[in-house]
């Protein structure tokens, strides 16, 4: 079992920035990697980012450059340092980590831009 705890999310106005963190506990060390998802109303959840336990990263297309995924191996925390925010970003976001077989999602954290 993996426990994924969400930080940071909130109200920013376009062009801010905010840092997420996820806090994973439990069998961490069988996590193969881990990734930000958004849903947006009315949306599909999507992948932001994602790194790998080798720290290899990848991104989804809307965020390159503006976004920046990783992890902290001490603290067993990912963060997602998020730049340049615009309204379209506004979502909740979800930390997911993956092991074999299973994938865990953490609660969410609300990210508002406004314009």
């Amino acid at each position: 079992q993996v426990q994924l705890v969400e930080s940071g999310g909130g109200l920013v106005q376009s062009g801010g920035s905010l840092r997420l963190s996820c806090a994973a506990s439990g069998s961490i060390f069988s996590i193969n990697y881990m990734g930000w998802y958004r849903q947006a109303p009315g949306k599909q959840r999507e992948l932001v980012a994602a790194i790998t336990s080798g720290g290899t990263t990848s991104y989804a297309d809307s965020v390159k450059g503006r976004f920046t995924i990783s992890r902290d191996n001490a603290k067993n925390t990912v963060h997602l340092q998020m730049n340049s925010l615009k309204p379209e970003d506004t979502a909740v976001y979800y930390c997911n980590a993956h092991v074999p077989d299973m994938a865990y999602w953490g609660n969410g954290t609300l990210v508002t831009v406004s314009s």
